[in-house]
């Protein structure tokens, strides 16, 4: 039915049938597209048989399908492929109409094209959407930034196809983020805090096997006790169950039977990358993110296993006691996650000029996405406070926190050390913690080497100003 549908989306592979499916369900009308047009045809025969959809042969016969203001959301690859799909709307679109980009885009493309689709007198959207297949069909996290007017259009769909939290259920995982790349960035963040808590993650669970000695069904125990407490989340919830499932090809686990090379998308790498831009210290995501480049050099450590020995030793203690300590450990490395994540956005809200709202952007996690946990209550709890913290360490929740899981925490990096365990995130998180807590760190012979080899001056404790010596002429002769 013509200038009738509430929305078009165009990319038919399973984030955007779903996110259409999604839709749908809601209560609206959409029309759909592919270049692949047989997957138009295959949709509409098959999932959308009966329901309120309209199937597209062609870009102009989509834009003729929507009413006024029309909504065309593209779920395809990032990259080129959202550029040409964006040349080819602004001919068939008019004034006030609005392009979306729910793909995993760089927030430098959305700073971009947000600029150039307002100068051609239309609206544009870069919204994060995170929680895979399952949260796109059945509820996301979604994070929409861009032209700021564009909100009011899409905010009654957005809003409807979110996840729901809160006490009635019905508190939306989805609200404004920002102008331009906002969206992205903030999602961006989200997926680089989801590489350190996988990894985390993934680290207290080799500590718990390799350690302490624990079988996949005594796995499937502890983290179940712990996603009952603090570190309730959807990756401890899913990690649980993963422990349960045994191998329908082979005696055992499944676990047990998958080659450890991990796979990575690139976002991760993103957040890294930038928070060197803007000289934060996010040391999580990057562990993380290396951690992965490690594990992909599989033959290389297989032959490296044959030569370069390590120690011998084997964990004498409490199992008990120490399966406790590896829970603390691994909250207070999330908190610290979670606390460079935070520094990151409100280092990137400054230099790109969003008025962020950082408490509300945890909001968004807490339903949908991958990182959702009960931890983010705090969180937002934290911003709300009069004075919020230049960095979640800094909260009183979370200071108490931590504080009363370092013991424990360095027990759990000294025993990985000793025994030649590897726990870069870990220890990273630890790294950090101590960095940061640091009156005084040894950056002062930093600065006298840079002065010292070239020139690069240095400032004093002692007396304002820039210094340089000359450091041959006042050493002291061996």
């Amino acid at each position: 039915m013509p200038n009738q549908c509430d929305i078009g989306l165009i990319g038919l592979a399973v984030m955007g049938e779903n996110l259409a499916l999604n839709i749908e369900s809601r209560g609206f009308s959409i029309a759909v597209y592919n270049r692949t047009v047989s997957k138009v045809d295959d949709l509409l025969a098959g999932r959308a048989k009966g329901k309120n959809f309209v199937g597209c042969h062609s870009l102009e016969e989509l834009v003729a399908s929507l009413a006024a203001p029309r909504k065309v959301m593209l779920m395809v690859k990032a990259g080129p492929a959202v550029d040409e799909f964006i040349e080819k709307l602004i001919p068939l679109l008019e004034p006030g109409d609005v392009i979306i980009d729910g793909g995993n885009t760089h927030f430098s493309e959305t700073e971009r094209r947000t600029k150039y689709v307002e100068s051609k007198g239309l609206l544009y959207v870069g919204t994060g959407v995170s929680g895979g297949e399952e949260g796109a069909l059945k509820g996301p996290s979604m994070m929409p930034g861009g032209s700021e007017k564009a909100w009011p259009l899409v905010k009654p769909i957005f809003q409807a196809i979110a996840a729901k939290v809160g006490p009635g259920g019905d508190v939306p995982c989805c609200e404004w983020v920002g102008p331009r790349g906002a969206g992205h960035y903030v999602k961006m963040v989200h997926n680089g805090i989801e590489y350190g808590d996988m990894q985390l993650i993934c680290e207290a669970y080799w500590m718990l096997k390799n350690a302490a000695g624990l079988t996949n069904d005594e796995l499937y125990d502890v983290f179940q006790q712990w996603y009952e407490g603090e570190l309730n989340s959807y990756l401890i919830e899913i990690t649980r169950d993963i422990f349960s499932v045994r191998d329908d090809l082979s005696d055992g686990y499944l676990v047990d039977m998958i080659l450890d090379t991990a796979g990575a998308k690139g976002t991760g790498k993103w957040m890294s990358q930038l928070a060197l831009d803007l000289g934060v210290p996010s040391t999580l995501v990057t562990e993380a993110v290396y951690a992965r480049c490690l594990s992909a050099m599989k033959d290389a450590r297989v032959r490296a296993s044959k030569v370069l020995k390590g120690p011998t030793a084997k964990f004498r203690g409490d199992r008990v006691k120490f399966i406790e300590q590896v829970r603390q450990s691994l909250y207070a490395s999330k908190i610290c996650s979670y606390a460079q994540g935070y520094v990151q956005i409100q280092a990137a809200a400054k230099e790109h000029d969003w008025p962020l709202k950082f408490g509300e952007i945890a909001m968004l996690w807490r339903g949908g996405c991958i990182i959702r946990a009960v931890f983010l209550e705090r969180i937002k709890e934290a911003f709300d406070a009069k004075k919020p913290p230049e960095n979640l360490l800094l909260a009183p929740y979370f200071k108490k926190a931590v504080r009363k899981a370092q013991t424990a925490w360095r027990n759990v990096v000294t025993t990985a050390v000793r025994l030649g365990i590897p726990v870069p995130a870990l220890s990273s998180a630890l790294a950090y913690y101590d960095g940061y807590r640091s009156e005084r760190l040894p950056a002062n012979l930093l600065q006298a080497q840079r002065d010292y080899f070239g020139a690069h001056t240095y400032n004093r404790v002692d007396r304002e100003g820039v210094f340089h010596s000359d450091w041959l002429r006042l050493r002291k002769e061996p």
